[in-house]
């Protein structure tokens, strides 16, 4: 009796802690858009477009990007820039919104892109060439623009 009485105890215990653990839920903070500078897309030395932008530099905004946001205004933009000229890859692991990678050399020409990233998809995808920046921009505006590689970039804090 005390053995069936022990083993109802810890079977009341185990079931218990298992549905508090199944109840709580991760949830992370949205981050909201800090305009740090100012870029410029150029074609043939005529402004195509200027943006707002952000900076990725340090190893965890450069990890981080654009994941956890669920809205970017179209004139608004993510610039990545690396100590290494080097073929670099990104992937839309946690990122909420459709977005166009744009991949520019060290000389701030558009090197190559990959336009409508698609959401939360860990594929990775490649600069193809060697690149030192990368811009991060709504999904349609490489396309909207008209860009091409070639096309120059300059920007400002």
């Amino acid at each position: 009796m005390k053995y069936s009485f022990a083993l109802l105890f810890l079977a009341l215990v185990s079931f218990t802690a298992c549905k508090e653990t199944e109840s709580k839920t991760i949830t992370t903070e949205k981050i909201a858009f800090t305009k740090e500078g100012e870029l410029r897309i150029h074609k043939n030395d005529s402004l195509l477009v200027q943006l707002d932008i952000e900076f990725a530099e340090t190893e965890y905004e450069v990890q981080t990007g654009l994941m956890y946001r669920d809205h970017m205004e179209e004139k608004q933009g993510m610039l990545f820039i690396f100590p290494d000229v080097s073929v670099h890859s990104f992937y839309m692991k946690n990122t909420e919104i459709p977005l166009d990678i744009i991949y520019i050399d060290e000389n701030l020409n558009i090197a190559s892109f990959q336009e409508n990233a698609k959401p939360f998809d860990e594929t990775g995808l490649s600069s193809l060439v060697p690149i030192q920046y990368v811009l991060e921009v709504n999904a349609g505006l490489a396309e909207k623009w008209n860009l091409e590689v070639g096309d120059k970039i300059t920007y400002n804090r």
